[in-house]
């Protein structure tokens, strides 16, 4: 049987999907704004400001950025690998750390879960972490860096936690009736139905390790092991040092484009995880939602 719309819930449905509409392009304005500045001639953009087309249109920016494509190149496959290793790895050790502090067998998982939680209000301070990861752990300019200080986020854990408390005990019980062990039990049950918070988690995990660029700072003197992040920002450093008024010694008349330059590393940076994210979004709304509502 069909059911028929009042007009004040078609006007209702309209101003709600005008509403959303609106939102969704001041969200892709800031994008379209990026990618065309990047295009823009960089004078251009000094002088009159950003635009959403491209004005005199140039690749002068992309051609400062890829002035050394085997270094850049070099830098895009260290963040893919941490990325994909530190995400992977990360995903396996949160999700078993959160399916043990839900365990209610679990003996002093109180304790434990507070010794997460005190570590998300007080920490130790850079210098002692500085000394523990350089001359303790002995894993400075290592790739090993990048990746071992991201594995454990107590927020994530935590995230994972409340949404494992949602799936049925009864599941679990059975399971353990059938003679499964507990990493059995992990893998072959807990896993497949905890797709959207293994999603949620992945995604904040993936864009920290893509995203960083401190720990090269403070770690890595190897150019070889650059990551992307730190890679575009030493590229910005050099053009700004360039411009200014510390390079008034250069006989050479340099031609370095600034803002459009800023946009471009932007565009390099961000384009993959764009791509990325709609392939998860779907789990993530979910495994965010539920594993904040059932904590």
């Amino acid at each position: 049987m069909k059911i028929r719309k009042t007009k004040s819930t078609v006007a209702f449905e309209v101003m709600g999907y005008a509403y959303i509409l609106l939102w969704a392009l001041l969200c892709v304005l800031p994008f379209i704004i990026i990618i065309s500045g990047s295009f823009t001639n960089d004078r251009l953009i000094t002088r009159e400001g950003y635009s959403l087309f491209p004005r005199g249109f140039t690749l002068h920016a992309y051609r400062t950025v890829f002035e050394l494509p085997d270094k850049i190149l070099r830098a895009y496959g260290v963040t893919l690998f941490v990325t994909i290793t530190g995400t992977l790895t990360g995903l396996f050790l949160i999700s078993m750390a959160g399916f043990a502090l839900q365990r209610k067998d679990l003996k002093y998982r109180n304790q434990i879960a507070f010794y997460f939680y005190f570590t998300t209000l007080f920490s130790g301070g850079l210098i002692p972490w500085y000394i523990m990861v350089a001359n303790v752990l002995r894993l400075k300019n290592s790739i090993f860096v990048l990746i071992l200080p991201m594995l454990m986020n107590p927020f994530l854990i935590f995230l994972m936690r409340n949404f494992l408390r949602t799936i049925p005990e009864s599941i679990v019980e059975s399971a353990r009736i059938d003679g499964a062990g507990d990493f059995r039990i992990f893998l072959s049950l807990i896993l497949p139905i905890a797709k959207p918070a293994l999603a949620t988690v992945g995604l904040f995990l993936a864009l920290a390790y893509w995203n960083e660029w401190f720990l090269s700072s403070i770690y890595i003197e190897d150019e070889k092991l650059f990551s992307l992040q730190y890679f575009l920002y030493k590229i910005l450093a050099k053009a700004d040092f360039l411009r200014s008024g510390a390079a008034r010694n250069v006989t050479v008349v340099l031609d370095l484009p600034r803002e459009s330059v800023k946009l471009a590393t932007a565009v390099v940076a961000t384009g993959p995880v764009i791509l990325f994210y709609p392939f998860v979004q779907k789990y993530f709304v979910q495994g965010l939602v539920i594993g904040a509502v059932k904590g």
